[in-house]
């Protein structure tokens, strides 16, 4: 009787086991918990341990990433490294696995160093083994993806590092290798015309693991975009986390999609506010050899990601449509700052349509839409950046900063640049004389034209101006005579921009420079 009871169990839990064994191996493949496809292409070692270690794997890798938190600690790097290589190689379908590692090596060894190029060498090593070893064998993993835009977004685009500029530097070196040492191009990488632009494209494909045609997909959906700095990359490797999600939607986290659309609209906004490559070559005032500016092509992309998000993201609404608002704020000014006063107004409209209810400046009750003009909302924010514009010493200060930035501009090919801070100026001129009134007697303010001349006797002096390069430069954009280059140089001007000066001369530009 014994027997037949413990038969009949028997029975009943393979049965109640055969009933849900089609849920657990759908879980199982859905979590990434078994292996579904075989490995392809493999080195030797890891084909052997997958099949020969079996389920001790799992073991073996602890025991291994206990070692090697120990050799961090103790500032073993390289042997933390080479275990860390193991790890990856007995649990290569462990999406963890490769972002603790990456992590380690971009955030956590590369501050133990004080030199720039060693800790390069450690945040590049982290974005290799996410990029060309994570994502061989996982090439569908949202995870990997995310994090691969992150380090781009935030440890070589952000500031947070000292030695970010470095970090970007390198990065624009490393991109001459496909785009060279002019403005990319991606036309000639997706159809290659000569011999040098198919080894480009090579270098794209087997170095960067980048596609040209997916480069130019995310261009034309969120660019343009300037490919020489990391906020591209960041966008590329997100949306292609997104084009993942789309493949395999039964195998993402919630969480880990609304991160990827965070990473895209995150990236946005730096690129929109620094997103344009300006190279400097005449080092004015110890300036880098090259700056950034923003890129104001991108406004109407970026309103779209934040929207988008928004969207998808119903815990976080409420914040991203904070971020958004303040975005389209810097978008008004930055655009009225370049001189792009139609584009301007179309977004200040734009903003109190979108948020009706809020101030458009900060603190002012006075300030919501319908209730202030473009112009007073410009004068405001630079009120903002240059402090209490009531005291005539500060906007003098700020007048003469603008018409300098204005002249350096000019000199880079920046007309439009050049013709929107010369209109700030003269805004913030105008409004200080109209709010002390009588008052100018006792605070006198010079005109635009007063402070241009002698901020260009400044800048144009040969013994105490920048360089004779820069100089000769800003005499050609204002069509005056050339300066007899100095002995020691043999640099001839360089030849006129085809833009003229007419846009720094009048008040508005005719058109996008």
């Amino acid at each position: 009787m014994r027997k037949a009871l413990l038969s009949l169990l028997a029975i009943g839990l393979l049965f109640g086991v055969s009933s849900i064994q089609k849920t657990i191996t759908s879980d199982r493949d859905r979590l990434g918990l078994t292996l579904v496809q075989p490995l392809e292409n493999a080195p030797p070692v890891l084909a052997f341990t997958t099949v020969a270690l079996g389920g001790f794997r799992g073991l073996i890798s602890n025991a291994l990433w206990i070692r090697a938190n120990d050799l961090q600690d103790n500032d073993k790097f390289f042997e933390m490294a080479q275990l860390a290589d193991w790890i990856t190689k007995l649990e290569p379908h462990y999406t963890q696995v490769w972002v603790v590692q990456a992590w380690n090596m971009a955030y956590n060894i590369s501050v133990k160093f004080s030199e720039f190029p060693d800790r390069w060498r450690w945040v590049d090593r982290g974005i290799r083994l996410l990029r060309d070893e994570g994502l061989r064998y996982n090439p569908n993993d949202i995870l990997i993806y995310a994090e691969l835009s992150w380090f781009f977004q935030h440890k070589m685009g952000a500031n947070l590092d000292d030695a970010n500029m470095y970090y970007k530097r390198q990065w624009l070196g490393e991109m001459q290798k496909v785009f060279g040492k002019t403005t990319p191009n991606l036309d000639e990488l997706v159809h290659p015309q000569t011999l040098e632009q198919s080894n480009r494209v090579s270098v794209l494909r087997n170095e960067f693991k980048m596609d040209p045609n997916l480069m130019k997909e995310v261009d034309e959906r969120y660019g343009p975009l300037e490919w020489r700095l990391p906020e591209a990359h960041a966008i590329y490797w997100a949306y292609l986390g997104l084009k993942a999600a789309e493949t395999n939607p039964t195998k993402v986290k919630k969480d880990d999609l609304i991160n990827v659309y965070r990473r895209i609209y995150q990236s946005m906004q730096l690129a929109f506010q620094r997103g344009r490559l300006i190279v400097n070559p005449y080092l004015v005032e110890g300036k880098p050899a090259f700056e950034f500016g923003p890129n104001l092509d991108i406004i109407p992309q970026t309103s779209a990601a934040y929207e988008r998000a928004a969207k998808e993201d119903a815990e976080m609404r409420d914040h991203i449509f904070k971020a958004h608002r303040n975005f389209l704020r810097d978008a008004v000014y930055f655009l009225y700052g370049h001189n792009r006063v139609a584009d301007a107004s179309h977004w200040f409209n734009y903003l109190g349509t979108k948020y009706p209810d809020k101030m458009l400046i900060n603190g002012d009750t006075n300030s919501f839409p319908g209730h202030i003009t473009l112009d007073q909302y410009a004068f405001a924010r630079i009120q903002e950046d240059v402090g209490e514009a009531n005291s005539d010493d500060r906007v003098k200060a700020a007048v003469e900063g603008l018409v300098k930035q204005s002249y350096v501009a000019l000199a880079l090919g920046q007309d439009q640049r050049a013709a929107g801070f010369k209109l700030m100026a003269n805004l913030l001129i105008t409004t200080f004389k109209s709010n002390v009134g009588e008052r100018i007697i006792a605070l006198p303010m010079p005109s635009v034209e007063e402070v241009q001349k002698n901020v260009l006797k400044e800048l144009l002096d040969p013994e105490k101006g920048p360089p004779y390069e820069f100089r000769s430069a800003l005499r050609y954009k204002l069509g005056m005579p050339g300066e007899p280059p100095p002995s020691s140089s043999t640099n001839a001007p360089p030849e006129r921009a085809s833009s003229s000066s007419s846009s720094f001369s009048s008040s508005k530009s005719p058109g996008k420079s």
